[in-house]
């Protein structure tokens, strides 16, 4: 099963995220090498959203996002974890 995790960002989001940049991708990178995490990013014009693929329980994926440095610190106004029913492809 995959799910997908849904980001809401901030309209300044580009302009704060500089500072927590380091500690969200040190999470991300770890999720990634245990396998969890299988693509991340943010979506442009406007970056108003990002998309993060997994390969791992809800139970996970919930608890990045509440560890996640740009949630904790407001970048992100709201996520969401929905399955995603993959067709083609692994």
């Amino acid at each position: 099963m995959h799910l997908v995790l849904e980001y809401a960002l901030v309209d300044d989001y580009l302009e704060r995220r500089a500072a927590l940049r380091e500690g969200h991708l040190a999470l991300a990178r770890e999720a990634h090498e245990r396998g969890e995490l299988l693509l991340a990013g943010a979506l442009p014009d406007p970056y108003d959203r990002a998309l993060l693929v997994w390969k791992a329980s809800r139970e996970v994926v919930e608890r990045f996002a509440e560890e996640d440095p740009y949630v904790v610190n407001g970048l992100v106004t709201s996520w969401t974890v929905r399955e995603w029913n993959v067709v083609v492809g692994d």
